[in-house]
């Protein structure tokens, strides 16, 4: 009696801990099956896609350029072959706003899909490095058998297997990062030239390397446990009819175990508890949502396998709803879930807007702070002004400003021609002259048009102070 009493009040109390943290608040190390079923190579398959994407990027190139490219020291960022500079941040800006609703959306819709099939933390940890792991070590009893033994020679081989393996993977990662950041080229040639002249980006490469070998050696699950905020944000997020990894407890209650050539008379769960031993965070899925699960699905295959191998349905734990489960009822589209598509619609076409309409050159004309107009001989007015063209793409251009909605005059300070170097920018001086007779106002509102060779590219607003007239 007192551990059915016992066994129900830890039922009830589930929500109040973390799986992986005990009572004491110590760490309880997780020792995960290894999974095996259709999701679980669906997923593997998903995996190699994505790396093989995230490792390749780097080295493809269009142009002779970076396809990908996120300097962040110079502040300059090419995504699929467009460049894209500080100017341009405000596209990023809403990108990053729609990253955030297409995310709600999805958990919204697809419960926590993305942490399992996509977060570069889950694909890294499970699909890599615990891979590894398997490897080296075996599975799980034998993991943890090597941990609470003593220090033989075959745990420090192995140990020491798996902790060289662990480094060389996350220097990988590292150094795939730090292309993504300088440049497949410039990496290359801090490679091959000597390490005294890259001191401080060794320095830099290495520290990240043990970044990523402390997370994924050590803090692991913790990552999605407790310092990601998505697993809270779920409990804002979720509702009734969001797709989540799902226990069926009107099908599996109430549990029991399975008697060979027995007529069943209670719930489908056989209580083999084989979903809890292939969790990697720990969760008992049949306690229902919780925030520390990351829909891997692989308590899915796990109970799928006892189900085919006791002769009893699969799909007892699955993707659905509580909707769809305490109502037997089919995933339905919520108003909810109308109005976030509605706004994730907007922000895109908005978003796509500004990408089709961006101009390949950024131009600024300003007239010289502290300058007053200047007084020349034949009836003339002149104006300083300075002015930066930002040539955005990976071509040399020869730009030329030409009057629009005045007779006048632009003379460059210094220069004959507005040469643009590819992938930069020129900054310089240039003087408007106008006739004192078109100048009627304290400020004339100026309009400049920028020449791309014979085509007009961009139309430039700006003043031009004359003589106080008393208008």
């Amino acid at each position: 009696m007192n551990s059915q009493a016992s066994e129900k009040q830890d039922v009830n109390t589930f929500r109040d801990n973390v799986a992986t943290v005990d009572k004491q608040g110590k760490r309880v190390w997780m020792f995960p099956q290894k999974p095996h079923g259709k999701l679980y190579n669906a997923r593997t398959w998903v995996s190699i896609l994505y790396l093989a994407v995230f490792f390749a990027l780097p080295f493809i190139k269009y142009e002779g350029h970076p396809l990908f490219l996120l300097n962040i020291l110079e502040r300059k960022f090419i995504l699929f072959g467009q460049i894209f500079w500080p100017q341009d941040f405000f596209i990023f800006g809403l990108g990053m706003i729609i990253f955030i609703v297409f995310v709600a959306l999805f958990t919204v819709v697809f419960g926590r899909i993305f942490c399992g099939w996509a977060c570069p933390q889950t694909i890294f940890m499970e699909m890599v490095f615990r891979k590894v792991e398997y490897l080296i070590e075996g599975d799980a009893a034998k993991q943890k058998m090597l941990k609470h033994g003593p220090w033989n020679t075959e745990k420090v081989t192995k140990k020491l297997a798996k902790w060289t393996a662990f480094w060389l993977i996350s220097f990988i990662i590292a150094n795939t990062f730090l292309a993504y950041i300088i440049g497949i080229d410039e990496l290359e040639k801090m490679i091959s030239e000597p390490l005294g002249q890259h001191l401080g980006t060794f320095t830099s490469l290495c520290t990240f390397t043990t970044v990523f070998f402390f997370v994924y050696s050590w803090l692991r699950e913790q990552v999605c446990t407790v310092i990601c905020p998505y697993g809270r944000m779920q409990g804002v997020l979720l509702d009734r009819n969001s797709i989540v990894v799902a226990y069926d407890y009107k099908r599996g209650e109430q549990r029991g175990k399975f008697k060979k050539n027995e007529e069943r008379t209670i719930g489908d769960c056989i209580d083999c508890a084989q979903c809890v031993k292939v969790c990697p965070t720990g969760i008992d899925i049949r306690n229902g949502t919780q925030l520390e699960c990351v829909n891997c699905t692989a308590c899915i295959d796990a109970c799928d396998k006892m189900m085919n191998a006791v002769g009893l349905p699969t799909g007892l734990i699955r993707y659905a709803s509580e909707e769809n489960i305490a109502n037997n009822k089919k995933m339905r589209f919520t108003g909810r879930m109308k109005a976030y598509t509605a706004v994730m619609c907007v922000l895109l076409g908005v978003e796509v807007f500004l990408l089709a309409s961006r101009t390949d050159v950024g131009v600024n004309i300003l007239r010289t702070p502290g300058q007053l107009y200047q007084e020349q001989a034949n009836n003339k007015i002149s104006n300083l002004y300075s002015y930066k063209l930002l040539n955005k793409t990976f071509k040399n251009k020869e730009l030329s400003f030409k009057p629009e909605n005045f007779d006048g005059t632009i003379s460059l300070v210094g220069e004959t021609r507005l040469l643009v170097p590819r992938d930069s920018y020129t900054t310089g001086t240039m003087f408007i002259y106008l006739d004192n007779k078109f100048v009627t106002k304290r400020k004339t509102q100026l309009k400049i048009a920028v020449y791309d060779g014979k085509e007009k590219i961009r139309t430039v607003n700006t003043t031009f102070l004359g003589p106080f007239t008393g208008n």
